[in-house]
């Protein structure tokens, strides 16, 4: 394993940050552009990840799947969801790289969350992002992004993506 560039990090961190930042603004489309066009997100349970269990919370395998979520959560869901604020913490642990132009990054994460009605803020989801980040011509973006929580138990329906 060799060491990442400075230019690499910059990168890998500018994504995680639009990508938090989309999600806490609610901004699904903003969501979307942060993965390539092959790119798959999935949110599941360490206990399934470590065991190799399929089951997620959320598993978007192809782009289209991507798309179809934001579809769901800006469309369909917009009168019919109990919605609430989310708020991301990161920690960047590592970047190694994988082959040219692609890099593992691995995150821990907080994301709090707001219910609207109540006003009280509670943990949602701690854990970790673990990534596949394509780099090429400045423009960085996930082929995978595998946000894998700690507990197999939330404290809510999970209407957005972690």
């Amino acid at each position: 394993m060799s060491a990442v560039s400075a230019t690499v990090m910059q990168h890998v961190e500018n994504l995680n940050r639009n990508y938090i930042c989309a999600l806490d603004s609610m901004d699904m489309n903003a969501w979307l552009t942060c993965f390539h066009q092959q790119g798959t997100y999935t949110f599941i349970s360490e206990e399934n990840e470590r065991r190799g269990f399929p089951i997620a919370f959320m598993l978007d395998d192809c782009y289209e799947r991507l798309q179809d979520r934001v579809s769901q959560v800006v469309d369909i869901q917009s009168d019919s969801t109990e919605h609430y604020q989310m708020r991301h913490f990161t920690q960047l642990i590592k970047v190694s790289e994988l082959d040219t132009d692609l890099y593992k990054a691995v995150f821990n994460y907080t994301v709090y969350y707001t219910q609207r009605d109540t006003n009280v803020t509670l943990i949602l989801s701690v854990g970790q992002y673990i990534d596949r980040i394509d780099i090429k011509d400045d423009n960085a973006s996930f082929m995978e992004r595998r946000a894998v929580t700690d507990t197999n138990v939330l404290p809510r329906y999970v209407a957005y993506p972690i």
